[in-house]
């Protein structure tokens, strides 16, 4: 019997929590974001374990997808950032200039994107790109 999406992502993400590879997580989420196409969550956190594992071309559209799908996540549009900046690619202002208002309206936001934050560092610690967003986002 083939699983839900839901049951797919929830497991993808109780094995991150876990700790597990982001290497080892990419084909799980890729399957979520096929079968699944308009769950801009998905396609958030793929690009974020695309980010993790070194290949923002590839988290790149990964990224877009999730921004046009759900604008107004925070989390969405750092990832776009981040690859952005690896990439190095012009238009991070209004990416992070959003993201700020958002992490700034909603606590539970800023305070889930905070510990996104610190899980990237801890799992990448010489991740200058997320070094600068944090900056931007919180210590400003």
């Amino acid at each position: 019997m083939t699983q839900t999406v839901e049951t797919l992502f929830e497991e993808g993400l109780e094995r991150y929590k876990a700790g597990e590879d982001p290497e080892t997580l990419i084909p799980v989420f890729k399957e979520i974001c096929d079968r699944s196409r308009k769950t801009g969550a998905a396609w958030t956190c793929l690009a974020w374990l695309y980010l993790l594992a070194g290949k923002p071309a590839l988290a790149l559209p990964a990224a877009q997808k999730a921004v046009k799908l759900v604008p107004q996540d925070a989390q969405a549009r750092i990832n776009l950032v981040l690859a952005m900046l690896d990439l190095s690619k012009p238009g991070v202002r209004s990416h992070i200039e959003m993201a700020q208002q958002l992490t700034f309206a909603v606590e539970e936001l800023r305070d889930e994107v905070q510990q996104n934050i610190e899980d990237g560092l801890a799992r990448k610690p010489d991740w200058k790109s997320l070094q600068k967003v944090k900056a931007w986002l919180f210590e400003s």
